[in-house]
């Protein structure tokens, strides 16, 4: 026990003058036996800053890097990143630091915040915002300067984006920067996760990043962070522990030039050269008055185990219960350790606290510091392990309400919630759900399904349940599919559900079960609640979700019926009700796919849009009917209509920080409507850009890969690029099976085509035989959307000719039906490609006047050059010139190098001179892809 303030300082020796001496002479472990690791830092740091120690201007580009160190606990990290600090400052960059804490890693963005938030607090308000600029609502509430705002939440790679986005303008704003982080190995998922992306990238920014970890300590989920550390330029310096020469440098430091030798090597035997440990003896033999001689030196074990573990404990045991109360408090609140947190919780008066605080800095166990922390992460460790588990759950449940008492966010006291046991509090599951959703605004799901999950075992009050359980399945948090639609199926067995809760988790268990690749069953489920809803507007919203999940299901047997239903209702309709725009575009989508006239499609299609469109964020609505309404104007022969609302769509995903699957759809989707309007080069831009987006989403087989890859191969198809196309191919396993959901363009036809170009008929007539047994069964009979039945036409004419030509007048009256330009221009093409002799030469000039009024100048340029390869077959080479002429250009323009240079073969045969080209490159979008 610590009577009185006198009593202490009696007890470990000292006077108050004296302390405070050895307060300002703590030992300062130096860089020993450390110069291959300082001589890579200086020329990092050098290569950073542009600048040497001196001053001097380094002649060369600033190139920013990764340095790593490891090592295990006290092998000198922490200095030598100190170290890496203060020479940074000398060469004017700007440093930001964080540390990793065993006990925060359940805190989403602890590393980030600690990292961004004092710089960006140091600026007004103005300069945050211009600092932050579009991103400030994303990057804001993640570092923990604004709240989060009522709006869309923003996904896990959006946040990732935006931190990249402001560290990179800080650098260039302010200079170099060097961000350092120790004790990686307990840094939070989410900041682990950021640092990874950013930090492979920084060789092309001016921005040193400088981590230090224990390999071995390592998480599980932390196998990207190891992978990219070990592909760096500079692979991770492993400290090796210190020499004997080095250990009695340190110990004579400390104790004086005439120590023993014998003495020192004792000293590294104890410590096995761990520099932290030996520092430590140094002070233990220092502060005890042991003479450092041969005699001693058995002494000397028993010391170095004070430091560490059960010698630690024992230690610290022997100071009386207030200190190893105080000290088990700061241990369990970790970074958020106040003295008056951690004497309330330590059940401690203010006297009581500085008594037990001035007794364990004198022992070496705190710091000097304005906030309670232990010297070395390895004493935190051994003093939060030392806690009896009973205890730890009960401080834990404590420092929980404490840190609610002093105004900290429920997210804070989470962390610690998640350390206690279940036991029906209603409090404990308020505060869960709560933190849960300050998770989800700031972009950290799996944060927030930590503290739903937690929740849900409390077991929250009967009137809590299914609200946890629906919004564990909020789409912000979709992660495990399966795992999804149990939660939802079991908050719809609640006995007691209101009716927009109802309806909510609907919503929801339909899009898990879509996720899943479940689409019929989805549809199901919004069917049953159409038919036991009461409420007419909640019948019409079920149905709603149930036409759209059959939207995109191609093995729908009953898809006609539903056709006929959806068609019947929407006449009906007044467009009032944002249910019944939503029915308008499914309508609009259900006519174009099934061929009816054009006029009709585009007719819905604008009644969906009313005069305010259609929100792409809105998570209750989805955007795969604005998506689907945007598309029905791409194949009714409106391209730039769509085009116009997809910008529009990459606009909203950005603002909202939705950089994920909806970015990446969006970017291959504008590809595939560049393509359309037949610039190829833009086209295949985009659509790559969409691709790498869907790659940073995690494993291949995403819908959004599916998306990109199908319309990457077709639009290299159309640049005479087969052999890319198939190597695309087969590098993504683009092949069966194929996703039974509905793919834009359809998956399995583009793959049939590529078996088409590639020579394979027989195949290519298998496979795209499939496609129409698929898609004759539901009704989607309009070649616009998915041409299989000209592809199949042209993969026959070799073994049935007599059923190719039928095959392809079945495609021209299909076509004819839908009419636009694009399907009767392409059909034609087809038939003629079957048709010999003048009559085939007569369908090409229709579909080449037909193909003038459509959108698509690719199309135009390839019917324009096989209406000159026929005229030049026939022999009537005059007339073959011009078509061959304008075909070449046209080509040139488009980036449709096959079809250029198959022009240029058909004039080269017809003895016709080729005209210079004139390459055309359209200019991208505003808002090209970056990234």
């Amino acid at each position: 026990m610590v009577a009185d303030r006198s009593n202490t300082q009696r007890a470990v020796g000292r006077e108050p003058d004296e302390e405070q001496r050895e307060r300002d002479m703590r030992v300062v472990p130096r860089t020993l036996e450390r110069d291959a690791e300082l001589v890579v830092v200086k020329a990092a740091l050098d290569a950073v800053s542009g600048r040497s120690t001196a001053g001097a201007v380094i002649p060369s580009a600033r190139r920013g890097g990764l340095l790593a160190f490891t090592g295990p606990a006290g092998a000198g990290k922490t200095t030598l990143l100190e170290e890496a600090r203060r020479r940074a400052a000398e060469r004017d960059c700007t440093g930001l630091v964080a540390k990793g804490g065993e006990q925060e890693q359940s805190l989403a963005f602890h590393v980030v915040r600690q990292l961004l938030q004092p710089l960006l607090a140091s600026y007004s308000e103005s300069e945050r915002r211009e600092v932050l600029g579009d991103w400030y609502g994303i990057v804001g509430p993640c570092v923990g300067l604004s709240p989060a705002a009522e709006r869309a939440v923003p996904d896990p790679q959006g946040v990732r984006d935006g931190l990249d986005w402001v560290v990179t303008h800080v650098a260039v704003r302010r200079g170099p920067l060097v961000l350092v982080v120790d004790d990686a190995h307990w840094a939070d998922a989410e900041s682990l996760a950021w640092l990874t992306s950013f930090a492979a990238r920084v060789e092309d920014l001016p921005v040193l990043v400088v981590v230090a970890y224990r390999p071995e300590e390592l998480p599980d989920e932390a196998g990207a962070f190891s992978d990219m550390v070990e592909r760096n330029r500079v692979r991770p310096l492993d400290l090796a522990p210190l020499t004997p020469a080095a250990v009695a440098d340190l110990m004579r430091e400390t104790l004086g030039a005439g120590i023993d030798d014998d003495f020192c090597r004792e000293a590294w035997l104890v410590t096995g050269g761990n520099p932290f440990e030996t520092v430590e003896l140094a002070a233990k033999v220092r502060d005890r008055h042991l003479t450092p001689s041969k005699e001693n030196a058995c002494a000397l074990r028993d010391l170095a185990a004070e430091t560490k573990g059960g010698g630690l404990v024992d230690r610290l045991e022997q100071l009386g219960s207030i200190a190893v109360r105080l000290a088990w408090a700061v241990a369990v609140l970790g970074s958020e350790a106040t003295f008056s947190l951690a004497a309330s919780l330590a059940a401690l008066g203010p006297a009581e606290a500085a008594d037990a605080a001035d007794v364990l800095r004198a022992e070496r166990i705190l710091t000097y510091s304005i906030k309670p922390e232990f010297v070395h992460p390895l004493i935190a460790t051994a003093v939060y392990r030392a806690i009896p588990p009973a205890m730890r759950v009960a401080l834990h449940g404590k420092a929980a309400w404490d840190l609610v008492e002093a105004g900290e966010s429920p997210a804070v006291a989470a962390r610690h919630l998640l350390e206690t046991q279940p036991e029906g509090d209603p409090w404990v599951a308020e505060q869960l759900r709560e933190a849960a959703q300050e998770y989800v605004r700031r972009g950290a799901p799996d944060a927030a399904r930590r503290c739903l999950g937690r929740a849900l075992r409390e077991p929250p009050p009967a009137t809590l349940r299914a609200a946890v359980l629906h919004e564990l399945g909020s789409p912000a948090l979709l992660h495990d599919p399966a795992v999804t639609v149990n939660h939802l199926r079991a908050a719809l067995q609640e006995p007691v559900l209101p009716s927009a809760l109802r309806q909510s988790i609907v919503i929801r268990l339909g899009r898990a079960l879509s996720h899943c690749d479940r689409l019929a069953e989805a549809a199901d489920v919004a069917m049953e609640e159409v038919r036991i809803a009461t409420d007419s507007q909640v019948r019409l919203r079920m149905l709603m979700e149930h036409f759209m999940l059959s939207a995109f299901t191609s093995e729908d047997r009953e898809a006609p019926v539903l056709s006929r239903r959806l068609s019947q209702l929407t006449q009906r309709l007044s467009g009032d009700s944002q249910t019944e725009r939503y029915l308008y575009g499914l309508r609009a989508w259900d006519a174009m796919v099934r061929g009816e006239p054009v006029a009709t499609a585009l007719e819905f299609a604008e009644r969906a849009l009313g005069s305010g469109g259609m929100s792409w964020t809105d998570e209750q609505w989805g955007f795969e009917v604005p998506s689907l309404v945007a598309l029905t104007f791409l194949y009714c022969d409106r391209p730039d209509r769509a085009e116009e609302l997809y910008a529009g769509a990459i606009a909203e995903y950005e603002q909202q920080g939705w950089r994920g699957v909806h970015l990446s759809l969006g970017y291959s989707l504008l590809g595939y409507i560049r393509f359309w309007k037949g610039q190829l080069t833009d086209a295949e831009d985009f659509v790559r850009a969409g691709l790498q987006l869907g790659d940073r989403l995690g494993p291949a087989g995403t819908h959004a890969q599916w998306y990109a890859m199908a319309s990457l191969i077709e639009i290299l198809m159309a640049r005479g690029e087969t052999a890319a196309a198939q190597k695309l191919a087969v590098e993504r396993r683009f092949g069966k099976p194929f996703p039974s959901a509905v793919t834009l363009p359809d998956a399995e036809t583009v793959h049939g085509e590529l078996l088409l170009a590639r020579g394979m008929d027989k195949e290519a007539a298998e496979e795209l035989t499939a496609v129409g047994s698929r898609l004759d069964l539901r009704g989607m009979r309009n070649p616009a959307w998915c041409p299989w039945l000209p592809h199949l036409a042209l993969a026959t004419r070799t073994t049935d000719a007599g059923r190719a030509l039928d095959l392809a007048r079945e495609a021209l009256r299909r076509a004819e039906r839908f009419g636009t330009a694009t399907a009767v221009g392409k059909t034609l093409c087809a038939l003629a490609r079957l048709t010999d002799g003048p009559e085939g030469i007569a369908l090409l000039q229709r579909a080449v006047s037909t193909l003038e009024l459509a959108p698509s100048s690719y199309e135009l340029a390839a019917a324009l050059v096989e209406l000159g390869a026929a005229l030049r077959r026939a022999g009537l080479l005059s007339q073959a010139a011009e078509p061959l002429h304008r075909g070449v250009d046209l080509a040139g323009q488009c980036g449709a190098g096959g079809v250029a240079a198959r022009a240029r073969d058909e004039l080269v045969a017809a003895g016709l001179r080729p005209r210079r080209l004139e390459v055309v490159r359209h200019e991208p979008l505003s808002g090209a892809p970056l990234v």
